[in-house]
């Protein structure tokens, strides 16, 4: 009996010990970070080394310019000056961009150290959509079901669609959707589908789908249902846009329109009872007159804002392009590895997702997948207080949007009224220990919330919500609203993309882009909201810097690479030299700081995964955008200033032309755009043609090698880095090329510049 008693008791020790083991396993999981952040000293190390070489470098530079006014020279002044006011120009930018190298990080998440779902916070979607014609439909609809089909509990997901275009289409595709996403969910959560789009899905090649139920018969047979089942919801939503209502009117002139998506009833069980665990469907489309502005993208997120205060209120909500869809489902769950984290969560209100695009070609001759920007730049943004908000993908806290007055605690209802307007139950779920109700949406309160009057009188725009002040209001309100008012952000770009959307593809496209976007940022650089004054005293200053530079990099780069493009092209036709001769050591400063410029791009650019080739379009795309992107949308922005034109917002196209198409995966481009970034670019090139012909001749014939060594160069470089210019104004015959008429204004252009500037200079 001893024995056996000793036994057990060594037996009930060894239990005891395990579950012990087990507990503090379980407590240090617990315990353990939700995320890390990783700070790579040796590339802090190289930044802030080169940043100090270059600066001197540039002191040297700039002495040299500097002391030119003070000596009796032959050469004019006025050229002299416009040089010396772009490097100038060129130098604060590039003094802006080091803030962005200076601590550089990047960021591991572990989703699996969460709690419960049943302790995970709710999420609302929000995604936005304008006009039927340019965002197709079935587009638009694949986006609205990846982000339904998220890997969170769909009791706590909410998904809203804003429809500025009032189209009807539109609303009955979303119908479509729901029926279609009733199968679809349950399948990608039954085989761990990670792309939840099912035009990506379906379209991408079986071994690139990664799931795990390949070759299983059950899911070969299901999924040829499913894709059935897709082919038939896609030519539904094709057959309502070919017979929809897709008039400007309309789209200008409509009332409100709140329609929760679901089925009263349904004929199959297993649809009823998938309906169950299905998110929350919500399709708005606000009231919008042509007597009142609607404020284009930010006026329908702030609308969204209301209408689903009431109806879910989530404490977090997902930004989305309508064609930024949920490659990866685990995005929401990687964003709450950050938001609840209760050491970084009371200050944190963004976490961004990089944009990334699943049309660019390996080609990309127009940089469209925004390489430096998602691969360098925000790595250092994130090394500081945080990025700006980018437009999409990007999870925020609903808190951190409604202005000063609720952050501070202030329970002044009348305070809050003219904050937020004058809906009781918009309010109630301000104030906490609201229960919002799904029924909302039938009531009259969400129509007074979509209502085009409702912000009269109110700060939305102001203080509250997404603000009016730019068409870029995403970079506006995270400035103004989020890092200036204290609070931080995060940037998390992990291995698998989370979300993909389509980038442009031709150059009209790409162009008119950037100039809206130009056009948005300077909005703010020349308004009081100017981050290198506004924003000093409100974050540090590192922070301000690389908002400064977002903001004014548009005027910069169009000022300087105007100037630099021309000036010394036109002095060199007329033999003044701007420029240290090969013998003089200050010769060797100028080539040290273009070569090194040249050569950290180079470095950049490979180290993040691009080729040498794509090097080469990054350098040919910067020169094309600053030229006319950037000079149109600098000169809007100065416009609206003064009162001499209206904002406007033009949705980029998400239409695709298969002639274009073509010659984009080719790698030709396709300069079917407007005249007015063509002449522009055709007139710069043709200038440093006959520049570079008349500085070769100048060298062969008389002798200036030295005298004109750095000035021939320019031209030479511009002219083959821009070669494709070239190529479609004297060689291509295709619909691409450049039309002749262009080519000829762009050499009349050129000549008139070049007989009035050596008037001017001689």
């Amino acid at each position: 009996m001893k024995l056996l008693y000793k036994e057990w008791r060594r037996e009930v020790a060894t239990k005891l010990k395990s579950q012990k083991i087990v507990r503090e396993a379980m407590d240090q999981s617990s315990n353990a970070p939700m995320h890390l952040c990783h700070v790579n000293k040796l590339t802090i190390f190289i930044n802030r080394t080169y940043t100090v070489i270059y600066s001197v470098a540039l002191s040297f530079l700039l002495y040299y310019r500097a002391s030119f006014f003070f000596h009796d020279t032959k050469t004019p002044i006025l050229p002299s000056l416009i040089v010396f006011a772009a490097e100038l120009v060129s130098s604060f930018e590039w003094l802006l961009t080091q803030a962005y190298r200076w601590r550089p990080v990047s960021r591991t998440v572990f989703p699996e150290r969460l709690p419960e779902d049943d302790k995970l916070p709710a999420v609302d979607v929000f995604i936005c959509t304008a006009d039927p014609e340019k965002e197709p439909p079935v587009e638009v609809m694949n986006t609205v079901i990846s982000a339904m089909a998220l890997d969170y509990p769909p009791e706590k997901l909410h998904v809203y669609l804003s429809d500025d275009g009032g189209a009807d289409e539109t609303l009955n595709g979303m119908r479509e959707a729901w029926k279609f996403a009733k199968r679809w969910i349950p399948f990608c959560k039954r085989y761990k589908i990670k792309c939840r789009s099912p035009k990506a899905y379906f379209s991408a090649a079986e071994d690139e789908n990664e799931d795990g139920a390949l070759g299983v018969t059950d899911f070969i047979q299901e999924r040829q249902i499913i894709q059935e089942k897709y082919e038939v919801f896609k030519e539904r939503v094709r057959e309502y846009a070919r017979h929809g209502d897709t008039g400007n009117s309309k789209r200008r002139d409509h009332s409100a329109v709140i329609e929760v998506i679901q089925e009263s009833s349904s004929n199959h069980a297993f649809e009823e009872n998938e309906a169950k665990n299905m998110p929350l469907l919500v399709y708005i489309s606000r009231e919008k007159r042509p007597s009142h502005a609607h404020h284009f993208k930010a006026g329908a997120l702030n609308v969204l804002l209301r209408v689903s205060g009431v109806i879910s209120n989530s404490p977090f909500i997902l930004g989305l392009d309508c064609d930024m869809y949920c490659n990866d489902p685990s995005s929401a769950r990687q964003a709450m590895c950050f938001h609840l984290d209760p050491k970084l969560s009371p200050t944190l209100a963004l976490v961004q997702f990089p944009q990334k695009f699943h049309n660019i070609s390996k080609n990309d001759i127009y940089d469209s997948q925004l390489r430096e920007t998602f691969s360098v730049l925000w790595q250092g943004f994130d090394g500081q207080q945080g990025p700006c908000v980018s437009g999409t993908g990007y999870y925020i806290k609903r808190l951190s949007l409604y202005g000063k007055s609720l952050q501070e605690d202030h329970k002044d209802l009348m305070e809050l009224r003219k904050s937020v307007g004058p809906s009781n139950e918009f309010i109630k779920s301000l104030l906490g220990k609201y229960n919002p109700n799904v029924k909302m949406a039938q009531l009259a309160e969400t129509q007074q919330l979509a209502s085009c009057t409702y912000e009269d009188g109110t700060k939305w725009g102001e203080e509250a919500g997404f603000l009016y002040a730019s068409v870029a209001e995403d970079y506006f309100t995270g400035f103004a609203s989020l890092h200036c008012k204290g609070w931080n952000s995060v940037y998390c770009d992990p291995p698998r993309p989370q979300f993909l959307g389509s980038g442009t593809t031709n150059l009209n496209d790409f162009l008119v882009q950037g100039t809206r976007w130009s056009s948005g940022l300077v909005d703010v650089a020349i308004s009081k909201y100017c981050p290198l004054i506004y924003g000093l005293s409100k974050m540090s200053f590192l922070e301000s810097m690389c908002y400064a530079w977002i903001a004014i990099f548009p005027i910069c780069r169009f000022f300087s690479l105007w100037c630099l493009a021309t000036i010394p092209q036109l002095c060199l036709v007329n033999g003044i030299s701007l420029y240290p001769e090969v013998s003089n050591s200050y010769f060797w400063i100028f080539s040290f700081v273009f070569l090194s410029s040249v050569l950290r791009h180079l470095y950049e650019a490979l180290t993040t995964g691009a080729s040498l080739q794509h090097w080469i379009y990054e350098q040919r795309i910067w020169m094309m955008k600053a030229v006319t992107s950037h000079l149109y949308g600098s000169l809007d922005a100065f416009m609206k200033k003064f009162g001499l034109r209206e904002a406007s917002f033009f949705p980029t196209n998400k239409v695709d032309d298969i002639e274009q198409l073509k010659r984009y995966n080719a790698g030709v481009f396709d300069f079917q755009t407007s005249a007015l970034f063509l002449v522009p670019l055709a007139s710069l090139v043709i200038l440093n043609m006959v520049s570079l012909s008349v500085g070769i001749a100048r060298v062969i014939f008389l002798g200036e090698l030295e005298k004109l060594f750095i000035q021939v160069f320019i031209p030479f470089y511009v002219v083959v880095v821009n070669y494709p210019i070239i190529e479609g104004m004297l060689i291509r015959k295709d619909n691409g090329r450049i039309p002749p008429s262009v080519t000829l204004w762009s050499a009349i252009a050129s000549i008139i510049f070049c007989v009035l500037g050596s008037i001017i200079f001689m």
